[in-house]
């Protein structure tokens, strides 16, 4: 029984967003250019900027899948099936996925003493919103408050909503950022990409968005930037003509060209472009991203430091350790990762309930730290996220 084993934090829970998650509380003047519902051939569907979305193939999430259904297709896929028929059978929304109260029941019965909550269908409305960014701060101010309702910032000390900071309007980041900060949030969220602005790009670590990581660093927020639609579909567009993605269908050579290309883009920019240096207490976790990244980033960052003598005022090698804390996938080989990379800044995320996560969080345990030394599977699995956090657990079972 898992009552008997060692509480766990788990860095990385998700809700199924609610119907109403970005339409509550709505600008009305908004509601063309931001999200609405539209019935479209007997069915429920997401237009995002007067588009339809397709982020998500069924954005009411009921039925949905059982959580970890694609454990076996994440390891190798044995039986050699489509995602399709790995997915297997869906069932109806279960109460924890939306209910905050029937959840806390749940982390009981899985040995959680607290999880931060990520969006499931909120990570793919920036990208849908790119050419928009008054809508897409609109959007995002209306999901924060509907999120802190649901779910709540900080939620007898065990729930940690994440609320998601758009990154198109900087002003409109700044300003975001103070109200929930003002709400109680212990950990916020931006995508891990370039930012779309008029004529091209720009960095999200550009000397515009300094007031958005100064009042971060000031605050000691932990800015978390967790996986979804980081726009990179661009770069599979210059091999293949762009063709409808969702989650249940996506090119293969998709996975070839951008597979941790986006998280490991955006910290090669945040060390390169001295973010650390200008604000060094900024802590920064990435999430759902994996980790198998981390020793490719540290070798073409010890070149660039080698290349370019006296650029870097620390090496970025050490600025990186320092700075950034990381969720590898349950499916990563974490005793190889932990040779380059201090134990110290990995955390336990299990995904749950999504299907491409564990099927019950302590899997991550007992599965993806066998053969870590026990003192570190603590520190992964609990220790190192309170630490990060700086909370008090002493409302856990």
């Amino acid at each position: 029984a898992l009552s008997d084993r060692t509480q766990i934090f788990d860095f990385d829970n998700h809700y199924y967003d609610a119907v109403d998650a970005f339409t509550r509380h709505q600008d009305k003047a908004m509601r063309n250019r931001g999200v609405r519902w539209a019935e479209i051939d007997g069915r429920q569907r997401l237009l995002v900027g007067g588009t339809l979305n397709s982020y998500i193939a069924n954005p009411t999430f009921d039925p949905v899948a059982k959580p970890g259904s694609l454990w076996d297709w994440y390891r190798g896929n044995p039986a050699q099936q489509t995602i399709v028929e790995a997915f297997g059978e869906l069932e109806p929304i279960r109460p924890e996925y939306r209910d905050r109260d029937a959840r806390l029941r749940v982390m009981d019965a899985q040995n959680i003493a607290a999880t931060l909550m990520f969006p499931t269908l909120g990570v793919g409305v920036e990208e849908a919103l790119r050419g928009d960014a008054e809508a897409a701060a609109a959007a995002f101010r209306a999901f924060n408050r509907w999120l802190d309702e649901d779910w709540g910032y900080a939620y007898q000390g065990r729930i940690f909503a994440v609320p998601y900071i758009q990154m198109l309007d900087p002003v409109a980041a700044v300003d975001e950022l103070h109200t929930v900060l003002d709400r109680g949030a212990i950990v916020v969220n931006v995508r891990n990409a370039p930012v779309p602005a008029p004529g091209g790009y720009r960095s999200p670590f550009d000397a515009v968005y300094d007031p958005f990581w100064g009042l971060a660093a000031e605050s000691g927020v932990v800015v978390a930037n967790h996986a979804g639609n980081d726009g990179y579909d661009a770069l599979v567009q210059m091999w293949e003509p762009a063709q409808a993605e969702s989650s249940l269908f996506r090119s293969p050579l998709r996975g070839v060209v951008t597979k941790s290309r986006a998280v490991s883009d955006f910290y090669a920019a945040a060390v390169c472009h001295k973010i650390f240096e200008r604000f060094p207490t900024l802590r920064m976790a990435s999430v759902e991203n994996g980790a198998s990244w981390i020793p490719e980033l540290l070798h073409r960052l010890d070149d660039a430091a080698n290349r370019n003598p006296g650029y870097f005022r620390d090496h970025p090698n050490e600025v990186f350790a320092e700075h950034v804390w990381v969720t590898p996938f349950w499916e990563d080989d974490i005793t190889d990762l932990v040779q380059h990379f201090p134990v110290e800044r990995f955390l336990l995320g299990s995904d749950w309930p999504h299907a491409e996560g564990t099927r019950e969080p302590y899997d991550f345990v007992t599965d993806s730290l066998a053969g870590i030394a026990d003192g570190d599977v603590q520190r992964i699995a609990h220790d190192n996220a309170v630490d990060l956090l700086g909370v008090s657990l002493a409302g856990a079972r």
